[in-house]
């Protein structure tokens, strides 16, 4: 650095003159950089971008400081994309990601020493999942996945040019000549197929597990339930007049929602939860969670009943609040209060809507 200030004032009294030789001033701030200035020429060493900036008048010049790294010398090579990556372990196997597969990996990114994510860090040490999709661009990151096997780990370089060049939308601190540095553990590769599978043993055994909870509190509360195939059960309180809604319709109804022990999370009808007001949609059109679609199409204008819903036709272990466990077992008491037919189809003239004619 002592040597770059002394190249810099030297510089700066050769363009200025003889005359202005005594009139050169450094001044250096708290970041590191040094600004030089002598008659008219105007130095600046900048620490962040690495570089010497000159003014002299109409003149500019930038100096970079910094040397090309040399990325073959350092054991990397490139994909046929133009993407850099070095094997830290190569673990035996095969089955690396396609298009399409779902993956779960760590993954520490940073640009030089500013750190920008880390999976081990910021993800309570769980890795990220997410789903393979083409690469967007030459040396798209992508590429380099695609290369790995479970219990790989590699290092990534990624152009903030190439980026640029995509159109991709850059944070504010890239810079043009940046590379990115992905350090990647790839962890799991599963393809669409294998999560399916694994989706719905999952679901089969939840919602045994839910039947059995359902049939003990049904014993324990001496309850005589009605179950659907679905695995629904419902309860009729009260006989309502009138057809059952059909797919489409739209219907009103009050309802209270609580958990198995009694807690309750939603009301229309309870002043503590602030929305004393009828609520209505449109049944069978998945507007609201299947079990009160399937339950409210049993149920006829004026009828009330009380739904005991498994979480697989509630929220399943997505919870929309607090007080709704994740797989959570959901019990309404509900009553339709106005049923609204659907508007009747345009019929051409000359035929009824289920002649079997279409024209």
């Amino acid at each position: 650095m002592k040597k770059l200030l002394i190249l810099a004032a030297a510089f700066a009294v050769s363009t200025a003159g003889p005359a202005l030789a005594q009139e050169t001033k450094t001044k250096t701030n708290k970041k590191g950089d040094t600004k030089i200035k002598s008659g008219d020429t105007k130095i600046k060493i900048d620490r962040e971008d690495n570089e010497v900036k000159i003014k002299n008048g109409d003149t500019k010049e930038k100096i970079s400081l910094s040397r090309p790294v040399d990325y073959d010398a350092m054991g990397f090579k490139r994909t046929t994309g133009g993407l850099l990556y070095k094997f830290i372990v190569d673990a035996p196997g095969s089955n690396s990601p396609k298009l399409g597969d779902n993956v779960e990996m760590h993954i520490n990114t940073h640009i030089g020493d500013s750190s920008l994510f880390n999976s081990r860090k910021l993800n309570n040490n769980q890795p990220v999942p997410f789903q393979i999709m083409a690469p967007s661009f030459k040396g798209d990151l992508v590429e380099g996945f695609m290369l790995m096997t479970p219990g790989d780990s590699a290092v990534f370089m990624v152009s903030v040019d190439s980026l640029m060049h995509s159109g991709a939308q850059l944070l504010p601190w890239m810079k043009a000549g940046d590379m990115i540095e992905y350090e990647v553990a790839l962890v799991t590769v599963k393809s669409q197929e294998t999560m399916k599978a694994e989706a719905e043993m999952k679901s089969a055994g939840q919602k045994k597990t839910d039947d059995s909870l359902l049939q003990d509190y049904f014993k324990k509360n001496k309850i005589k339930a009605t179950k659907t195939a679905s695995g629904l059960y419902y309860v009729v309180t009260k006989k309502g007049t009138g057809p059952t809604p059909k797919a489409g319709e739209k219907i009103t109804v009050n309802y209270t929602g609580k958990t198995m022990d009694g807690t309750k999370f939603d009301s229309n009808v309870d002043s503590a939860f602030n929305h004393v007001q009828p609520f209505s949609f449109n049944v069978g059109q998945r507007q609201v969670i299947a079990g009160w679609d399937e339950g409210l199409m049993l149920l006829n204008k004026g009828g009330k009943a009380t739904l005991y819903i498994p979480s697989g036709l509630a929220y399943g272990e997505r919870s929309p609040s607090p007080k709704i466990p994740a797989n959570g077992i959901l019990i309404f008491d509900v009553e339709v209060t106005e049923i609204t037919p659907a508007a009747p189809a345009n019929v051409p003239p000359g035929h009824s809507e289920g002649d079997g004619h279409r024209h």
